[in-house]
Formats: structure tokens, C-alpha cells, sequence
């Protein structure tokens, strides 16, 4: 099976440049990753000791920055590297200043992936969430370099757990500890004989909590939102925005404004989108403080903003979850103690699981839905406060991972400067 893998990632590597001369993801998946080799050799020394998180894309990174914080912050002789996979994670924290070096894992095969542990020789490894490169983890096995994996997440239908996981099974020996999710995760992996196993819960929960001690203001909003009560639809796709559209339209209300921060900004579908609303309408890129104060609706079309806005939001709409792109972040707003609402597709997403359960956030189906229960929560302020208490006191009660991490990170950085 091994060896199958083996042929697989190298016929993989060679398609994807015929792809990238089709699809632009691909080709900057491809191009990223030509220079790493050489970026890698310019920033290092041999004498330089380096803490390696590896990160599939964006989410997996906001996931995994409290631990990369507190790194950077405790072990200032150490070079933080933080590696994506994904283009979409690169592109957007390639220039960050939380990590020493920002680059692109090379693609798993062992001649590759050999140069790159060569070059930078990492006195520890941690893995966030996932990505379980054979590989990858393999060689870090023959270094004896630990491994960690954090806020893991396990489910039944997995490879692992199936009759024919046994070559991925034996890439999972790597890791040096599992700090995991939930009981379910740990209980599947003591099922395959892996005890090592530490439920500590999501570092999400940390990331988000400290933004509340962040500086949210933001003039723009000030003067947009005013007195009136405010709805922030955040990461929004076509199918959430159809019923944003509808409603405000529809609707009455001269005390409701509105903010949609579209998933994608490009040009074209900003442009869709601006002339589909009938009420006053404003562009972030094209707002001064006269058009702010007139419009009841603010489309945010850069990125970077989201979080900040959140703060001024008294309820948050999510999207990804009305279509097949997968929900986004509902933790961001749901920690400033608004309620939340979600579409339907949010299996999987434990947090939202969760909250939908206890009514800190609101899933809804159709346009009818959603309409009705935004009705409700501005109709009822007291329910806002309540849905919002809720979700903000379940992830006060979720914090506490980046300790539990911290500590482990610590004795074994201790240990290896011992030997």
C-alpha cells in the first residue's frame, strides 16, 4: 500500500502542472512551492533551532496561533517555521509576523520532503488538526524528531479505522502525543491501540477569547452603525447572500443596518451584489463619511476586517452553511455574546452542534426560515442578550488548551536541551 502511495504522489506531482496551466489555485500551489527550498536556505542557519507548525491552510492557522504565539513569546532562541499547504492560507499570512519563516510544505514525496527536514532540522514538530502526510510523518519518525498533533480531530470514517488503514495507522506512530478535541477522538484512538492521548479540547476557543483584550474599534463602523441595531453577515457565498438580498429588501426597518463581508471579493461578483440591493448601499473601498452616515447597507470588499466588525454586530449571520462549501467560523462573532445564525449544512462543525443545541445559535433551511427567526431576535432584544449569553459563557468554558499544550511543549523542549 506504501509503496502504491509512493507512485500515486509522484503521478499527482507531475498533473498538477498540466493543471496549473488551467486553473490559477494550482498554478500558485505549483509556483509557491518552487522557491521553498531556496527561501528556506537564506533564512537558516546551522546553528539555528527551529519550532516547525505546519498548518493546511487559513482556519488551521487561527487554530493553531495561540501556540504559535506563545513559542514565539517563551522560546525567543528558537526560529518559529510555519508551512501550508493550501494557496489560500499561503497568500493571505505569508508576510506575518508571529513566525520567523512562512512557506509552503513541498508536496510528500522523500526526496523532497528529506531537503526540506535537511534544511531546517526542527527540534519539534506540530501538526494542527489534521494532514497526516506519510511521508512526511515517517521521516520525522527515522529523525526522532517529536511530533505533536493539536486540537485533533478523529471520526469513524476515517482511514485509520477502516480494515485497510494499516499503512496510515503506522505513519500515526509519529506522533509524540495527541492532544485531541473531544472524548469521541480519543476513544477511537485508544480503539487502535494508541494510548498516548490527551483530550485537551480546541485551541480555537483561546484564539478567539483573546480577541476580546484586542483594540476592535474601527471609525467606519462607528459612524455606519450609529444607534441602530446592527446584522454583520460574515463570509458570505451566493446562496446566503440570495437571502440577505431578499430580506433587505423587503424589509421596513430604518433602524436595521447591515453589513456583508462576501467570502470572495472579486470584482464581478461585488459588483452583482451591490446592484441586486434596493436600499442605500455603500462599498468599503469606495466610502467616505458622508455615504457611511446615509447607508443602511455596507459591503466590505477587502479581507481582514471581519473580526473587528463583529464587535459592532448585535446579531452575526455566518455563511458556507446554506451551500456545499462548509460553514465558517461562527466562534468569531458568537465570543462577543451576539446570537448567531447558520444555514443548514453545519455537520461536523462541533462548536455549532453544540450551540444549535442550546439555542445560542440558529440554524435555518429556507428563506421563509430565515426571515421569521431574524423577525423574532429583532423583535425581541431580551432574546438577543440570552441567545448571546450563551454562547459566549460556552466558550469561556472551552478556553484552557494553549496551557495544557504549553506545558507538554515545555518539558520537552527542557528534555531535548538536556540530552
Amino acid at each position: 500500500m506504501y509503496f502504491l502511495y509512493n507512485i500515486v504522489v509522484h503521478i499527482v506531482s507531475g498533473l498538477l502542472f498540466v493543471v496549473a496551466l488551467f486553473s490559477a489555485k494550482i498554478r500558485r500551489f505549483v509556483q509557491g512551492r518552487k522557491g521553498t527550498f531556496s527561501y528556506l536556505k537564506n533564512q537558516l542557519e546551522k546553528e539555528d533551532r527551529v519550532i516547525w507548525f505546519h498548518t493546511a491552510s487559513l482556519g488551521e492557522f487561527e487554530q493553531g496561533l495561540p501556540l504559535i504565539e506563545q513559542c514565539k513569546k517563551e522560546y525567543p532562541n528558537y526560529k518559529i517555521l510555519v508551512t501550508f499547504f493550501s494557496p489560500s492560507g499561503y497568500e493571505v499570512k505569508k508576510n506575518t509576523h508571529v513566525a520567523d519563516m512562512v512557506c509552503y510544505l513541498p508536496l510528500d514525496t522523500k526526496g523532497k520532503i528529506n531537503r526540506f527536514l535537511e534544511l531546517t532540522r526542527p527540534k519539534l514538530a506540530i501538526f494542527v488538526k489534521y494532514e497526516f502526510w506519510p511521508n512526511t510523518l515517517n521521516l520525522l519518525r527515522k529523525r526522532n524528531i517529536p511530533t505533536l498533533l493539536v486540537s485533533g480531530i478523529f471520526r469513524p470514517d476515517q482511514v485509520f479505522f477502516k480494515p485497510y488503514g494499516g499503512f496510515m495507522i503506522r505513519s500515526l506512530k509519529t506522533f509524540t502525543h495527541f492532544f485531541v478535541q473531544n472524548e469521541e477522538s480519543k476513544s477511537l484512538l485508544h480503539g487502535i491501540n494508541f494510548l498516548n492521548v490527551t483530550v485537551s479540547g480546541d485551541t480555537r476557543y483561546d484564539r478567539v477569547v483573546e480577541i476580546l483584550d484586542r483594540n476592535n474599534s474601527l471609525t467606519f463602523m462607528e459612524r455606519f452603525v450609529g444607534n441602530s441595531i446592527c446584522l454583520v453577515a460574515g463570509s458570505t457565498w451566493p446562496e446566503d447572500q440570495a437571502l440577505l438580498v431578499d430580506y433587505i429588501n423587503a424589509s421596513a426597518r430604518k433602524d436595521l443596518k447591515v453589513v456583508i463581508a462576501p467570502h470572495k471579493v472579486a470584482c464581478d461578483q461585488i459588483e452583482k451584489l451591490q446592484m441586486s440591493i434596493k436600499k442605500n448601499v455603500v462599498l468599503y473601498s469606495k466610502m467616505d463619511l458622508e455615504t457611511v452616515d446615509g447607508a443602511q447597507v455596507l459591503i466590505v470588499d477587502t479581507i481582514g476586517l471581519l473580526t473587528r466588525i463583529y464587535s459592532y454586530a448585535d446579531i452575526a449571520y455566518v455563511g458556507g452553511g446554506m451551500g456545499s462549501t462548509g460553514l465558517h467560523n461562527t466562534l468569531e462573532p458568537a465570543v462577543f455574546g451576539i446570537p448567531v445564525i447558520i444555514g443548514k449544512h453545519y455537520k461536523g462543525f462541533i462548536e455549532a452542534e453544540k450551540l444549535v443545541e442550546l439555542g445560542g445559535i440558529e440554524s435555518i433551511s429556507t428563506k421563509d426560515e430565515f426571515f421569521s427567526k431574524l423577525d423574532y431576535l429583532l423583535d425581541n432584544h431580551n432574546v438577543i442578550k440570552e441567545k448571546g449569553c450563551i454562547n459566549k459563557k460556552y466558550i469561556e468554558k472551552k478556553t484552557g488548551a494553549k496551557i495544557q499544550i504549553g506545558n507538554y511543549i515545555r518539558k520537552l523542549l527542557i528534555d531535548s536541551t538536556a540530552d
